[in-house]
């Protein structure tokens, strides 16, 4: 299977409980970026790698992303998984997965943007036979976000969510590929966490990290979006 012929999920069902002061009533992914919304931003980004097929897996105000985005975007046909219950994020994914005909599944959070190779990051993916491999950033104040730690041979040997410690290290950029088979294994119409639940248990596994160099942003708080503001200028 080429990149091209993969289907990529995009996380939009976030309560964006942060930003609620600053977007009004809007789905985050949809809060405005220099007049944008900006998914769009991940839409181009994913259009212009190549993708054809995006699943978006919308729950809070998720009627406001279709109508905004419909089934098609450039060249990539659109299609939607809307949760009715909160599921959190490896839970939306579970509930999509009949509209995923291949193997290997890209998935991206809404609410982030990477500005990576993805293909570099697939090819390191079947290279290692994984069935679970993040992309990772480093970045200078890890304190915000899960840190990750790998062995000489790239493999996870520790995922730590959020754990507040200060300093330089590896995060996790909210970019990921599976092999559907994995994914399968997550129970059915239950809230399960990737960050929490699914990746602290493959810790040792197949489970790899890949680390790229590149512009990261997410739009998490409103400091961040404000600074997000200038990202893409």
């Amino acid at each position: 299977m080429d990149f091209e012929d993969i289907t990529a999920a995009i996380l939009a069902g976030g309560l964006g409980t942060r930003l609620h002061s600053k977007i009004k009533g809007k789905q985050k992914v949809l809060a405005k970026v220099k007049n944008y919304p900006f998914l769009k931003y991940l839409l181009d980004k994913l259009n212009k790698t190549g993708v054809k097929k995006v699943v978006i897996c919308t729950g809070y105000l998720g009627e406001q992303v279709k109508k905004e985005f419909g089934k098609k975007y450039g060249n990539l046909s659109i299609s939607y998984s809307q949760e009715n219950s909160k599921l959190d994020t490896a839970g939306a994914i579970r509930l999509a997965l009949p509209l995923f005909k291949e193997e290997d599944i890209l998935v991206t959070n809404g609410d982030s943007y990477f500005n990576c190779d993805l293909k570099k990051f697939w090819e390191f993916h079947l290279k290692k036979k994984s069935k679970a491999s993040i992309l990772l950033t480093r970045i200078s104040k890890i304190d915000r976000y899960g840190q990750v730690v790998l062995d000489k041979n790239n493999k996870i040997t520790s995922f730590q969510e959020k754990s507040g410690k200060m300093g330089t290290g590896l995060i996790n950029s909210g970019i990921y590929l599976f092999k559907k088979s994995l994914l399968l294994k997550i129970p059915k119409d239950k809230a399960v966490s990737f960050e929490k639940e699914l990746f602290p248990s493959l810790v040792g596994k197949d489970f790899y990290g890949f680390e790229c160099h590149g512009k990261f942003i997410d739009i998490g708080t409103p400091q961040s979006y404000k600074e997000a503001q200038s990202f893409f200028s």
